[in-house]
C-alpha cells in the first residue's frame, strides 16, 4: 500500500506541474494527501487526485477515493 500512495503522490504531482498549477501537496498521512489548493483550481484538482489515485496500478479489485474540502484539515474531516 506504501508504494501505491508513493506512486500516487509522484503522478499527481507531475501533473500538478505539467498544468502549472498553484495548488500544493503538504501533507502525507497514512492513506491520506492533503493539499492546499486554490478556489480556481478546486475542481480540476478534485478530477486530478480522484483520477491518479484510483488509478495509480491495475488491481483486480478496484481503489475507491473519498475526497473532502476545507478551509482546514478539521473542517475537511
Amino acid at each position: 500500500a506504501a508504494d501505491l500512495m508513493k506512486k500516487a503522490m509522484i503522478d499527481i504531482w507531475r501533473e500538478m506541474k505539467r498544468k502549472d498549477l498553484k495548488s500544493k501537496m503538504i501533507l502525507q498521512v497514512h492513506d491520506e494527501l492533503v493539499f492546499e489548493v486554490p478556489d480556481a483550481e478546486k475542481d480540476e484538482m478534485e478530477i486530478l487526485v480522484k483520477e491518479r489515485m484510483e488509478n495509480v496500478f491495475p488491481l483486480k479489485a478496484p481503489l475507491k477515493v473519498h475526497l473532502s474540502w476545507g478551509v482546514n484539515w478539521a473542517e475537511a474531516k
